[in-house]
């Protein structure tokens, strides 16, 4: 079904403003005029595969998050005052808590149904930022942040990055001595930006560490602030769904100009409404059976102690690694009364690095749109071997994020496999330069190889296991040509632009004066498209499909005529 098709109307009345549906839906209609943007949205058309789930998983947890974090601000006080405990945790009675922490532990263990509500929330916040990681590793490797689509991409950074800070604001609010040790950490950033960092710290925590105001700010923040923000860049990051339409993999019909899939109502509804069950069910099971953040385990804050093997959530844990990792590069400028600190084995790894992540995340589409020279509109996804430079990039991040991830825990992976600290500590800082070199180069000789492959097959056909002998006695396998519905998926990509050296003089000796740029433009252009392969030409086709008439099996079972993609992987009408 595509997105051109005509929909069934309701019964209409004549009135002087025209057409319009009869009873109360018509009074409405006719005072906010809505009937024809709903008729014309309701029977619009989304596609259907598997890796477009990960998008919708991001957002039911969203809604998981704000139906679970609703019922917990009944009960949670964003309070620092000290009390006394004495509710219904018998081993914390006597001892001097927040009021953060104590509703906390009353939510866990006097409200009915609370601690499972708690763990929901926590689980889903989880869950929540690992689909968000995962639909922007899908939008990257299959292209479909190119134009027009530049604007969303960097919506969903806003929402990765605001998420990031939402979930930090809510693991911190139980003021629990595991949360209190990542407030530390957050402090010691804070501090380590050069010259304003001090007075950053006393302008968050309203004085010095740890303060009588960050939780109740922290609060405002998280159910207030950050929601309102993650809604809005949501409901913007819909509203240019529709409008551009949605993405869809290459295949029979499907072109740059359409949609192939099943209309919003009632088909897509009803599936996204039960998939929304679906991930609640799911989130509930965990909480129910898997136990995470046990704040009665820690105890409350104490800002002389730390919790030992303290980790944050697992999104912030490659924060932590390479501040683990980096070397202790400090050093101080000015008289000793006026010294000023500068605090770079925190600040690089923290500030810089997020800042630079989230930057490189940002300016990608219009980066490579100047490398490859490509200004189309691109509605079909690009399979990741058919870009493999961008794929290799990809697959380099990932390693760079995982060997910082896996620095985060080296003291837990010490003690729990009996290593030496300092031996896993260089191990991470030599792969974190060393890992994601190996990871780009064997990635993108996978992704050639794997083009080849496509390309032996569309000429070659499949294996089909049938050994046949000839009139001179040799045996041989026979082959198949491939269905055209899979031979069109394979064409169906651009050819492989043409690579040109820089002109740096014209025809009359005039020196160019976007000489280097231009320079610098080919020498990527040329890292990027130098190793493809690009797919065979029709002359290549026609030649393999005479091939498969002279195969002794199955003769009666091929084509007419094979060569029945294009270069374009249109395929040719008989």
């Amino acid at each position: 079904m595509t997105d051109t098709m005509s929909t069934p109307t309701t019964p209409l009345q004549d009135t002087k403003f025209g057409k319009k549906s009869a009873g109360p839906v018509g009074w409405l209609d006719e005072r906010v005029g809505l009937a024809g943007l709903v008729r014309k949205n309701i029977r619009k058309v989304f596609p259907d595969h598997w890796s477009f789930l990960l998008g919708e998983i991001a957002l039911w947890s969203f809604v998981v998050l704000l139906l679970t974090g609703t019922f917990l601000t009944f009960w949670f006080q964003p309070s620092m005052t000290e009390i006394v405990y004495d509710g219904p945790y018998e081993p914390m009675r006597g001892l001097e808590m927040s009021q953060a922490y104590a509703s906390t532990l009353d939510i866990s263990f006097d409200i009915r149904g609370g601690l499972l509500v708690r763990q929901i929330h926590h689980w889903s916040a989880a869950l929540f930022m690992a689909a968000i990681i995962a639909h922007m590793l899908r939008v990257f490797f299959t292209g479909a942040y190119r134009k027009p689509r530049e604007l969303n991409w960097i919506i969903g950074i806003g929402l990765f990055a605001i998420g990031l800070i939402e979930g930090f604001a809510g693991y911190s609010l139980p003021d629990d001595l595991l949360s209190g040790t990542g407030l530390r950490f957050v402090d010691g950033l804070i501090r380590s930006i050069p010259v304003v960092g001090s007075y950053l710290e006393f302008f968050v925590f309203a004085g010095e560490f740890p303060g009588d105001l960050i939780i109740p700010r922290l609060y405002m923040a998280h159910i207030f602030l950050l929601p309102g923000l993650l809604l809005g860049l949501i409901a913007a990051h819909m509203v240019l769904l529709v409008y551009h339409k949605h993405t869809q993999w290459p295949g029979p019909g499907r072109t740059e100009k359409n949609v192939v899939g099943f209309p919003m109502l009632p088909v897509y509804a009803a599936k996204a409404g039960g998939f929304f069950f679906v991930v609640f069910g799911f989130t509930t099971l965990m909480a129910a059976v898997i136990q995470i953040n046990p704040i009665w385990a820690y105890g409350p804050y104490n800002p002389s102690e730390v919790t030992a093997g303290s980790q944050p959530d697992w999104y912030m844990g490659w924060v932590e690694g390479a501040v683990r990792i980096m070397p202790n590069w400090e050093f101080t400028v000015g008289p000793e009364q006026y010294s000023q600190t500068f605090s770079l084995n925190v600040f690089i790894p923290a500030v810089l690095l997020m800042g630079l992540l989230f930057t490189v995340l940002a300016i990608w589409p219009f980066f490579e749109s100047w490398v490859t020279g490509d200004k189309e509109e691109h509605h079909l996804l690009q399979r990741p071997r058919n870009a493999p430079t961008r794929t290799a990039f990809g697959v380099a991040g990932m390693t760079f994020y995982g060997v910082c991830w896996i620095a985060g825990g080296n003291d837990i992976i010490a003690l729990k496999f009996n290593l030496d600290i300092f031996t896993i500590t260089w191990i991470c800082r030599i792969g974190v330069f060393l890992g994601p070199v190996i990871a780009f180069i064997i990635t993108r000789r996978i992704c050639i190889s794997l083009q080849r492959k496509d390309n032996d097959a569309l000429l070659h056909g499949y294996e089909t296991g049938i050994i046949v002998r000839s009139a001179e006695g040799s045996y041989a396998e026979a082959h198949a040509p491939l269905p055209r519905d899979v031979a069109y998926a394979l064409t169906a990509r651009p050819r492989v632009p043409e690579l040109t050296a820089a002109v740096d003089e014209d025809g009359n000796g005039v020196r160019n004066p976007q000489g280097r740029k231009a320079r610098l433009r080919a020498w990527a252009k040329r890292f990027f498209f130098a190793h493809d392969v690009d797919k065979p030409t029709q002359a290549d086709v026609d030649a393999a499909a005479h091939h498969f008439h002279d195969e002794v099996y199955p003769p009666h079972d091929l084509p007419d005529d094979f060569s029945g993609v294009s270069e374009t992987g249109v395929p040719k009408q008989h």
